[in-house]
């Protein structure tokens, strides 16, 4: 174990005594971080390479003298293990580290704080010393609710991923429950995943690697194989699955700057068909993809004449009404209205905007919003028989919101006169005389008049 003895040193000193004790944990073993544990950390699982790491740390230099800590600010700290947020020695040293481990780092200045240290605290060229406990890692979240977790095996090479539309050359295995199912070479578009039989979470997470990466992707069944599951794998439904992807190599598609109005006009038919089929076939989240590159191509776009905007226009309402649809499938109401209302911005009249805004506020209880939708519907098209049984199903639940409203308020008003009740019981032998009293009584956020005996 080392002390703030052990500390107080020179450069050439404490690079001995470390080196004496400890292991060289750079990569090209030039010294650079060397580290000598003081408690070992649970065996098993070590941190890789994007990994949401958490840690509690103490900074010194050579000579012992403390320059931050976070256990001082009783706050530990977190960052993405090998993104470059930190000091190259933490990225470096840390990879090195198990769950509950202490370990203390003697860190060259290339490492650390370089020629030009840390003004008032660390001084140039200074040798730095870190102690440091590993209290807990997770692997790097890539979706907004936690379907997609990867963790990196292998950095990969350079600073471009493969975008939408490109072609990508990959290694797959795929596993459940510890059992491998699939190990294969394949080739794909970007997008069009699902034309392999390769689950929606493995396409989606080619935009975030690089040319010779190798992760673990943990994907959730949204994102692998759903509530179907995948018999020729043996493989049930709502079933976590892991898949190791090695990507080979890839070629962009063009980016959407590189593209020319008429370039993209003529993909956008090809793209809008692939969605119908995916969602015909009720793979919802690649029909979204599909819908949202149209989107993504045309929404700045303005064309020249009329013919022209025209077009251009009839894509985007096409595309955000096919949005709408996908996300009443998959419950995302707020979406559907979200897209439903570019539409309309587009065009206030447009029927199939205000029905499907008007079914996910009646999906989101929003009675009345949705019946002034579906009136709306009947003003555009008066046959729409649709829109009017819509408009009575809103009539009937307002009905029964009112009723039971009546029931909450009709309870709360027996409550009440059972309160008094034993008010006048407990002091009317004091007193044979009582007064009226009107008092306001508040309950969510309504204002009742209530009208009680009081003494």
């Amino acid at each position: 174990m080392t002390t703030d003895q052990d500390l107080s040193l020179d450069g050439k000193s404490a690079t001995a005594r470390f080196a004496a004790k400890g292991i060289d944990v750079t990569p090209c073993k030039d010294q650079g971080v060397i580290k000598v544990v003081k408690r070992p950390g649970v065996e098993g699982d070590r941190p890789m390479i994007g990994d949401r790491v958490t840690v509690h740390y103490t900074g010194k230099l050579v000579n012992g003298k403390k320059f931050d800590c976070s256990r001082e600010r009783k706050e530990p700290f977190s960052f993405n293990l090998g993104k470059g947020q930190v000091l190259k020695a933490w990225d470096v040293g840390v990879l090195s580290m198990q769950r509950g481990e202490v370990c203390t780092f003697l860190c060259k200045p290339e490492y650390a704080y370089g020629c030009a240290g840390n003004p008032d605290k660390i001084p140039p060229n200074s040798l730095v010393v870190f102690e440091m406990e590993l209290l807990k890692f997770e692997g790097e979240t890539l979706t907004d609710d936690g379907g997609i977790v990867r963790r990196i095996k292998l950095k990969g090479d350079g600073y471009t991923n493969p975008n939408d539309g490109a072609s990508v050359d990959v290694h797959l295995e795929g596993s459940c429950d510890g059992r491998l199912f699939e190990s294969r070479d394949v080739s794909f578009i970007v997008g069009e995943a699902e034309d392999k039989g390769i689950p929606l979470g493995v396409d989606r997470a080619m935009d975030k690697m690089q040319k010779g990466e190798c992760c673990v992707l943990h994907l959730k069944p949204k994102y692998g194989f759903g509530s179907e599951g995948k018999p020729e794998y043996k493989i049930g439904p709502d079933k976590n699955i892991t898949y190791e992807v090695t990507l080979k190599d890839f070629k962009k598609a063009k980016e959407t700057w590189e593209m020319d109005l008429m370039e993209k006009l003529d993909l956008a038919d090809a793209v809008k068909n692939k969605g119908n089929q995916y969602f015909k076939a009720g793979r919802y989240q690649q029909a979204i993809v599909q819908y949202h590159r149209i989107i993504t191509w045309l929404e700045m776009e303005c064309g020249t004449g009329i013919e022209q905007q025209k077009r251009i226009q009839d894509y985007e309402i096409t595309a955000h009404l096919n949005l709408a649809l996908c996300f009443l499938r998959t419950k995302e109401f707020s979406l559907v209205v979200d897209n439903c209302n570019k539409v309309i911005e587009l065009d206030e009249c447009n029927e199939k905007a205000l029905y499907r805004r008007g079914e996910a506020r009646l999906l989101r209880n929003e009675f009345t919003l949705a019946m002034a939708d579906f009136q709306q519907v009947l003003q555009v098209n008066p046959t729409n028989r649709a829109a009017r049984a819509q408009i009575s199903i809103c009539q009937s639940k307002i009905k029964e919101h009112h009723e039971q409203d009546k029931k909450t308020y009709a309870n709360m008003f027996q409550k009440f006169a059972e309160r008094d009740t034993k008010i006048l019981f407990i002091y009317g032998k004091s007193s044979n005389s009582c007064r009226i009293n009107t008092e306001k009584v508040y309950c969510n956020s309504k204002t009742i008049l209530i009208t009680f005996f009081q003494l």
